[in-house]
Protein backbone atom coordinates (compact mmCIF):
# COMPACT_ATOMS: atom_id res chain seq x y z
CA UNK A 1 0.00 0.00 0.00
CA UNK A 2 1.25 3.66 -0.99
CA UNK A 3 1.82 6.05 1.90
CA UNK A 4 -1.02 7.61 0.25
CA UNK A 5 -3.30 4.76 0.28
CA UNK A 6 -2.13 4.57 4.59
CA UNK A 7 -2.97 7.95 5.04
CA UNK A 8 -6.56 7.98 3.52
CA UNK A 9 -7.73 5.14 5.60
CA UNK A 10 -7.20 7.24 9.01
CA UNK A 11 -8.19 10.73 7.11
CA UNK A 12 -11.45 9.55 6.38
CA UNK A 13 -12.58 9.44 9.66
CA UNK A 14 -11.02 12.77 10.51
CA UNK A 15 -12.81 14.08 8.16
CA UNK A 16 -15.95 13.10 9.78
CA UNK A 17 -14.98 14.29 13.33
CA UNK A 18 -14.23 17.65 11.56
CA UNK A 19 -17.81 18.10 10.00
CA UNK A 20 -19.21 16.80 13.67
CA UNK A 21 -17.08 19.62 16.08
CA UNK A 22 -17.08 22.60 12.94
CA UNK A 23 -20.98 23.34 13.94
CA UNK A 24 -20.08 23.65 17.51
CA UNK A 25 -17.22 26.42 16.86
CA UNK A 26 -18.83 29.13 14.34
CA UNK A 27 -21.75 28.48 16.59
CA UNK A 28 -19.56 30.55 19.51
CA UNK A 29 -20.62 34.24 19.23
CA UNK A 30 -17.68 35.40 20.37
CA UNK A 31 -15.66 33.95 17.46
CA UNK A 32 -15.63 36.23 14.38
CA UNK A 33 -17.38 33.71 11.45
CA UNK A 34 -13.98 34.33 9.36
CA UNK A 35 -12.48 33.28 12.05
CA UNK A 36 -14.67 30.05 12.50
CA UNK A 37 -14.54 28.55 9.13
CA UNK A 38 -10.83 29.00 8.92
CA UNK A 39 -10.73 26.51 12.13
CA UNK A 40 -13.22 24.42 10.52
CA UNK A 41 -10.72 23.91 7.65
CA UNK A 42 -7.16 22.69 7.70
CA UNK A 43 -6.05 26.81 8.15
CA UNK A 44 -4.53 26.39 11.55
CA UNK A 45 -2.34 23.26 10.47
CA UNK A 46 0.09 25.98 8.27
CA UNK A 47 -0.68 29.39 9.61
CA UNK A 48 -1.08 30.64 12.94
CA UNK A 49 -2.60 33.94 14.19
CA UNK A 50 0.96 35.77 15.40
CA UNK A 51 3.98 34.18 14.22
CA UNK A 52 5.17 31.46 11.16
CA UNK A 53 4.29 27.88 11.11
CA UNK A 54 4.49 26.05 7.73
CA UNK A 55 3.17 29.36 5.46
CA UNK A 56 3.35 33.04 6.80
CA UNK A 57 1.15 34.30 10.35
CA UNK A 58 -1.81 35.95 9.72
CA UNK A 59 -1.11 38.86 11.35
CA UNK A 60 1.99 39.37 8.77
CA UNK A 61 -0.34 38.76 6.31
CA UNK A 62 -2.62 41.57 6.99
CA UNK A 63 0.26 43.91 7.51
CA UNK A 64 1.45 43.08 3.69
CA UNK A 65 -1.73 43.81 2.49
CA UNK A 66 -2.83 46.68 4.80
CA UNK A 67 -4.39 49.75 2.92
CA UNK A 68 -4.83 47.90 -0.02
CA UNK A 69 -8.89 48.05 0.51
CA UNK A 70 -11.34 45.37 -1.25
CA UNK A 71 -10.01 45.20 -4.11
CA UNK A 72 -6.91 42.61 -2.63
CA UNK A 73 -9.99 40.38 -1.67
CA UNK A 74 -10.67 38.47 -4.62
CA UNK A 75 -6.96 37.95 -5.48
CA UNK A 76 -6.31 36.54 -1.70
CA UNK A 77 -9.24 34.24 -2.02
CA UNK A 78 -8.15 33.33 -5.87
CA UNK A 79 -4.85 32.24 -4.48
CA UNK A 80 -6.38 30.48 -1.23
CA UNK A 81 -8.31 27.81 -3.60
CA UNK A 82 -5.88 27.58 -6.20
CA UNK A 83 -3.06 27.08 -3.99
CA UNK A 84 0.76 27.36 -4.95
CA UNK A 85 3.84 28.82 -3.84
CA UNK A 86 6.05 31.45 -4.41
CA UNK A 87 4.77 34.99 -2.36
CA UNK A 88 5.75 33.55 0.83
CA UNK A 89 8.40 31.29 -0.22
CA UNK A 90 9.05 27.69 -1.87
CA UNK A 91 6.78 25.47 0.43
CA UNK A 92 3.15 25.56 -1.69
CA UNK A 93 -0.11 25.85 -0.20
CA UNK A 94 -2.47 23.16 -0.28
CA UNK A 95 -5.58 24.27 -2.74
CA UNK A 96 -8.98 24.64 -0.97
CA UNK A 97 -11.36 24.23 -3.79
CA UNK A 98 -14.01 22.47 -1.13
CA UNK A 99 -14.30 26.13 -0.19
CA UNK A 100 -16.83 28.54 -1.76
CA UNK A 101 -16.17 31.39 -2.53
CA UNK A 102 -18.24 32.82 -0.39
CA UNK A 103 -16.45 31.36 2.88
CA UNK A 104 -12.89 32.50 1.79
CA UNK A 105 -14.36 35.69 1.22
CA UNK A 106 -15.06 35.79 4.81
CA UNK A 107 -12.53 33.75 6.18
CA UNK A 108 -9.71 36.88 4.11
CA UNK A 109 -11.85 39.46 6.14
CA UNK A 110 -10.85 38.34 9.22
CA UNK A 111 -7.51 37.80 8.14
CA UNK A 112 -6.93 41.35 7.12
CA UNK A 113 -8.84 42.74 9.98
CA UNK A 114 -5.81 41.10 12.10
CA UNK A 115 -3.68 43.73 13.78
CA UNK A 116 -0.18 43.44 15.12
CA UNK A 117 0.34 41.80 18.86
CA UNK A 118 -3.66 41.06 18.94
CA UNK A 119 -4.57 37.46 20.56
CA UNK A 120 -3.27 34.38 19.06
CA UNK A 121 -6.33 31.51 18.92
CA UNK A 122 -3.81 28.85 18.02
CA UNK A 123 -1.69 26.81 20.40
CA UNK A 124 1.93 27.10 19.47
CA UNK A 125 4.86 24.42 20.33
CA UNK A 126 7.14 25.43 23.31
CA UNK A 127 10.60 27.15 22.41
CA UNK A 128 12.07 25.41 25.08
CA UNK A 129 15.64 25.40 27.29
CA UNK A 130 18.49 23.49 26.00
CA UNK A 131 18.45 20.07 28.34
CA UNK A 132 21.77 17.56 28.99
CA UNK A 133 21.51 14.26 29.30
CA UNK A 134 23.47 10.97 29.84
CA UNK A 135 21.96 8.34 27.12
CA UNK A 136 22.74 4.61 27.07
CA UNK A 137 26.53 4.76 25.84
CA UNK A 138 27.67 7.06 28.54
CA UNK A 139 27.67 10.08 26.08
CA UNK A 140 26.32 13.44 27.15
CA UNK A 141 23.95 14.91 24.81
CA UNK A 142 21.33 17.63 25.03
CA UNK A 143 18.05 18.37 23.66
CA UNK A 144 16.07 21.35 23.09
CA UNK A 145 12.79 20.25 25.35
CA UNK A 146 12.23 18.42 28.68
CA UNK A 147 12.97 14.62 27.42
CA UNK A 148 11.89 13.19 30.99
CA UNK A 149 9.69 14.41 33.46
CA UNK A 150 11.60 16.30 36.28
CA UNK A 151 11.71 14.28 39.81
CA UNK A 152 11.64 11.47 38.13
CA UNK A 153 15.15 10.52 37.25
CA UNK A 154 15.45 10.09 34.01
CA UNK A 155 12.51 7.71 34.39
CA UNK A 156 9.24 8.80 32.78
CA UNK A 157 9.33 10.62 29.44
CA UNK A 158 6.63 13.87 29.21
CA UNK A 159 3.47 13.32 28.02
CA UNK A 160 4.48 15.35 24.95
CA UNK A 161 7.39 12.64 24.20
CA UNK A 162 4.55 10.20 24.92
CA UNK A 163 2.07 11.35 23.26
CA UNK A 164 4.28 11.57 20.06
CA UNK A 165 5.00 7.94 20.73
CA UNK A 166 1.65 7.12 20.07
CA UNK A 167 0.95 9.38 17.10
CA UNK A 168 4.22 8.07 15.79
CA UNK A 169 3.41 4.42 16.05
CA UNK A 170 -0.34 5.26 15.12
CA UNK A 171 -0.22 6.57 11.97
CA UNK A 172 4.16 7.13 11.11
CA UNK A 173 5.51 3.98 11.36
CA UNK A 174 3.16 2.88 8.79
CA UNK A 175 5.78 4.03 6.50
CA UNK A 176 8.68 4.86 8.53
CA UNK A 177 8.46 2.13 10.46
CA UNK A 178 7.82 1.14 14.23
CA UNK A 179 10.19 3.01 16.81
CA UNK A 180 11.61 5.34 14.17
CA UNK A 181 13.62 2.84 12.45
CA UNK A 182 13.20 3.14 9.19
CA UNK A 183 10.61 1.48 7.10
CA UNK A 184 10.08 -0.16 3.34
CA UNK A 185 8.35 2.91 2.25
CA UNK A 186 10.51 5.53 3.70
CA UNK A 187 13.79 6.62 6.01
CA UNK A 188 14.83 6.32 9.30
CA UNK A 189 13.41 9.88 10.46
CA UNK A 190 16.70 9.50 13.09
CA UNK A 191 18.84 9.54 10.53
CA UNK A 192 17.24 12.92 9.56
CA UNK A 193 17.25 14.94 12.35
CA UNK A 194 21.10 13.75 13.17
CA UNK A 195 21.82 15.19 9.27
CA UNK A 196 20.69 18.40 10.36
CA UNK A 197 16.73 18.84 9.88
CA UNK A 198 15.14 21.42 12.45
CA UNK A 199 12.55 21.15 14.20
CA UNK A 200 11.04 24.22 11.26
CA UNK A 201 12.32 21.64 8.24
CA UNK A 202 10.22 19.01 10.42
CA UNK A 203 6.98 20.65 10.67
CA UNK A 204 6.77 21.74 7.29
CA UNK A 205 8.02 18.85 5.81
CA UNK A 206 5.00 17.15 7.85
CA UNK A 207 2.45 19.79 6.57
CA UNK A 208 3.49 20.19 3.37
CA UNK A 209 4.69 16.74 2.29
CA UNK A 210 6.52 15.55 -0.52
CA UNK A 211 4.22 14.78 -3.62
CA UNK A 212 7.39 13.70 -5.96
CA UNK A 213 8.44 11.48 -2.99
CA UNK A 214 4.96 10.10 -2.49
CA UNK A 215 4.50 11.52 0.68
CA UNK A 216 1.32 13.03 1.64
CA UNK A 217 0.21 16.61 3.34
CA UNK A 218 -0.55 15.83 7.14
CA UNK A 219 -1.93 19.32 6.99
CA UNK A 220 -5.61 19.57 8.53
CA UNK A 221 -5.27 15.73 10.48
CA UNK A 222 -2.50 17.37 12.64
CA UNK A 223 -1.97 20.31 14.60
CA UNK A 224 1.19 21.95 15.51
CA UNK A 225 1.47 20.18 18.59
CA UNK A 226 0.83 17.04 17.10
CA UNK A 227 3.70 17.30 15.25
CA UNK A 228 5.49 18.70 17.81
CA UNK A 229 4.76 15.91 20.02
CA UNK A 230 6.25 13.37 17.32
CA UNK A 231 9.34 15.28 16.78
CA UNK A 232 10.62 15.32 20.44
CA UNK A 233 9.50 11.27 20.35
CA UNK A 234 11.93 10.57 17.35
CA UNK A 235 14.44 13.13 18.41
CA UNK A 236 14.84 11.00 21.85
CA UNK A 237 14.67 8.29 19.83
CA UNK A 238 18.05 9.52 17.58
CA UNK A 239 20.00 11.06 20.90
CA UNK A 240 19.28 7.39 22.30
CA UNK A 241 17.79 8.31 25.62
CA UNK A 242 14.61 6.35 24.96
CA UNK A 243 14.70 2.82 24.02
CA UNK A 244 12.16 0.74 21.51
CA UNK A 245 9.17 -0.12 22.71
CA UNK A 246 6.79 1.98 25.02
CA UNK A 247 8.52 4.51 27.31
CA UNK A 248 8.29 4.42 30.29
CA UNK A 249 5.45 7.38 31.52
CA UNK A 250 3.10 8.77 34.36
CA UNK A 251 0.37 6.73 32.52
CA UNK A 252 2.41 3.28 33.90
Amino acid sequence: MSMTGVRCSVFAFFVLACAAAAPAVAADAKVPPGEAKAKASDCFSCHAVDHKLVGPGYQDVAKRYAGQGDKIVPVLVAKIKKGGSGNWGSIPMTPHPQLSDADLTEIVHWILSLKPGGTATAKTAPAGQTHSYKNSDGKMVTADFDVFKPGTGDKQVTDDVFKGYEQYNSYCFRCHGGDAIGGEYAPDLRHSLAGGMTWQQFLSTAMAGRQSKGMPSWAGFFEEQDIRDIYEYIKARQLDLIAPGRPPSGQD
